[in-house]
C-alpha cells in the first residue's frame, strides 16, 4: 500500500475536479442514486465511526467500492485542505489506479 502514490492520485483528481471532497459532498453525490458518478470512495484511516457508517453503508448500497486512505490530516494536506475524512472519486481511471494501489 503506497500511501504517497494514493495521495498523489487524489491530488491529481482534485486539480482535475474529478473528486468530491468532504463527507457532506460525498454523501450528497451518493444519494443521487444509481449513476451518481462516483467510481470509488476513499475514507480516512481515522474517519469517525459515524462517517464510516454513513458514507460506507451508502456507498455499499450503491455498489461503490470503499477504500481505506491515509489519516484525515494527511489526506487533507495532500489535497490542500484541513483534515478530510472522505473523498469521492468520479474518474473511473483514477478509481482503478487507487484500487490497484490499495491491493498492493
Amino acid at each position: 500500500m503506497n500511501e504517497d502514490a494514493r495521495l498523489r492520485l487524489l491530488g491529481l483528481g482534485a486539480r482535475a475536479r474529478r473528486v468530491v471532497i468532504g463527507v457532506t459532498g460525498v454523501r450528497a453525490k451518493l444519494q443521487e442514486g444509481v449513476g451518481s458518478g462516483l467510481a470509488c470512495v476513499v475514507l480516512a484511516a481515522d474517519a469517525s465511526l459515524r462517517t464510516q457508517e454513513k458514507v460506507g453503508r451508502l456507498a455499499a448500497a450503491r455498489g461503490v467500492p470503499v477504500l481505506r486512505g491515509p489519516s484525515a490530516e494527511r489526506m487533507g494536506a495532500g489535497l490542500g485542505r484541513p483534515s478530510v475524512q472522505a473523498v469521492g472519486v468520479s474518474d473511473p481511471a483514477l478509481a482503478r489506479g487507487l484500487v490497484r494501489l490499495s491491493e498492493e
